[in-house]
């Protein structure tokens, strides 16, 4: 059995901003186009949740290390991977390291567990949430979303047959702490040394897997600097029909999420047998060469068979608009007047780490003695009275139904108003939660849902992590778009 990449999963936030949008209320700008956006609840380590819940198979390999690479950390001096572990309901055993600060470092995260994959099962999360100034091109062609792969030493869909990087240090991109918006040098001087570097690094890659240009069937060219992707990807002398698509246009530039989003895609659609080259331009190049093997076919089907998206599904799915001005608001550049309501408290550190279970990997407990479900978790069961006869079980994979709800616009929220819902879950259990990603206007009972990870609220400094029900394909709340 080869090692290398096991499963993959993908995740693109469901709102999208139309490029259209920007221009009517700035008066001018490109119309056509649009940029995936995380919603106000979201960040970096959410999508990095959703990705990785995509990736882990059920009954897969234990998972020995989570390794989560973003230039967007929501945390400095704390590893946001454990959040992720946490929430992903990994073992104790397994490690979770951070890999953050620029997008070179999601390609050396992939690369380093591919390295290790003959001995260790791997989980790397590559995520990403980008900002701009309003009205630029940052902000305009930017994306937001989060990719996953298992990497490990059985039953890999695509082994490493070859590597190659060409390191260089020039001032092309920069975000010193404290910033949100990256500043970027003159674009002439980013492609005259991005150029070569890509040359150098792609000759190299295909002479270590002894190949050449014509034995690729699927090439990926990605960076942060478009012009230097467009002259690089003109200049490989490989067949017009290998380049992967552009996904560009329709979700933006995923930064550090970018070129694994693109392997996701390819990985999606490949046959046994191909070839992959992915040629990643960040303060430097990296080249990775890929074959394909013949347990990809079962995979695709495996995904597909308990609903995981494909990444051309996502960008097909992801057509409810969001308002400029609710876009700089989720963004922080457009104040909003809050309810008038008590600011939230920072959660105590004591009673999270108490409820960590079911806070973070939403684990309820379930009567041994008659089978009632509690949400929250409990000692006592509140139908058979029996103390202590409790089994954990984990709901967050588990869907629902809209048993009834409630519009709030009094309650402190970022984007008012908050949809509050009561869901039966399939095989019971019931629970009081936020709806997220709907229209208020469109919410009905008896919609299906399922849960996503998100940040409820920040306070003092301190994230509220925590699940909310979202609608589910075919549902009312949905089908509006």
């Amino acid at each position: 059995m080869a090692a290398g990449i096991v499963t993959w999963g993908s995740y693109l936030p469901h709102w999208r901003l139309r490029h259209a949008a920007i221009a009517q209320v700035l008066g001018s700008g490109p119309t056509k186009g649009s940029r995936a956006v995380a919603s106000f609840d979201e960040d970096t380590t959410t999508l990095a949740v959703e990705a990785g819940r995509r990736a882990l198979a059920p009954g897969g390999p234990a998972v020995q290390d989570l390794l989560f690479s973003t230039p967007a950390p929501g945390y400095l001096d704390k590893t946001n991977a454990t959040t992720i572990h946490a929430a992903l309901g990994l073992g104790r055993t397994c490690a979770a390291y951070d890999f953050v600060g620029s997008p070179r470092s999601s390609m050396g995260t992939l690369l380093s567990a591919l390295g290790a994959a003959a001995q260790r099962t791997t989980l790397s999360v590559l995520s990403d949430l980008r900002f701009g100034l309003a009205g630029g091109a940052e902000e305009r062609d930017a994306g937001d979303g989060a990719v996953a792969f298992v990497t490990g030493p059985d039953g890999a869909v695509a082994e490493v047959i070859g590597r190659a990087s060409a390191s260089d240090e020039f001032l092309d991109r920069w975000r010193v702490p404290g910033q949100a918006d990256s500043h970027v040098w003159e674009e002439r001087f980013g492609e005259e040394q991005y150029v070569p570097l890509a040359r150098e690094a792609f000759d190299d890659a295909l002479k270590a897997a002894d190949l050449t240009e014509g034995d690729v069937h699927h090439v990926i060219v990605s960076g942060l600097h478009v012009r230097a992707v467009k002259s690089v990807a003109g200049r490989l002398g490989v067949a017009k029909e290998a380049m992967a698509p552009d996904l560009g246009s329709t979700i933006g530039n995923l930064g550090g999420a970018q070129a694994g989003i693109a392997l996701a895609d390819v990985l999606d659609r490949a046959l046994p047998g191909q070839v992959i080259l992915v040629l990643s331009l960040a303060d430097g190049v990296d080249a990775l060469v890929l074959r394909t093997t013949d347990a990809l076919p079962g995979a695709q089907g495996a995904s597909r068979g308990i609903g995981v998206p494909t990444v051309s599904e996502q960008v097909a799915s992801g057509h409810r608009d969001v308002s400029y001005a609710n876009f700089l608001a989720w963004r922080g550049q457009l104040l909003r007047e809050p309810p008038r309501r008590p600011d939230p408290e920072r959660p105590g550190a004591p009673i999270v780490h108490r409820s960590e279970g079911w806070k973070y990997a939403f684990v309820a407990s379930t009567c041994t003695e008659c089978g009632f479900r509690h949400m929250p978790p409990t000692r006592v069961c509140l139908s058979c009275r029996s103390i202590d006869q409790m089994r954990p079980e984990r709901l967050a994979d588990v869907a629902g139904t809209v048993a009834t709800f409630t519009i709030d616009h009094l309650a402190y929220s970022m984007s008012p108003p908050v949809i509050g819902v009561i869901v039966d879950f399939d095989g019971g259990g019931r629970y009081r939660c936020e709806l997220t990603d709907a229209d208020a206007s469109e919410v009905a009972i008896g919609d299906r849902v399922g849960m996503t990870f998100r940040r409820v609220y920040s306070a003092q400094g301190v994230h509220n992590y925590f699940w909310k029900a979202r609608p589910l394909d075919g549902s009312s709340a949905e089908a509006g778009e």
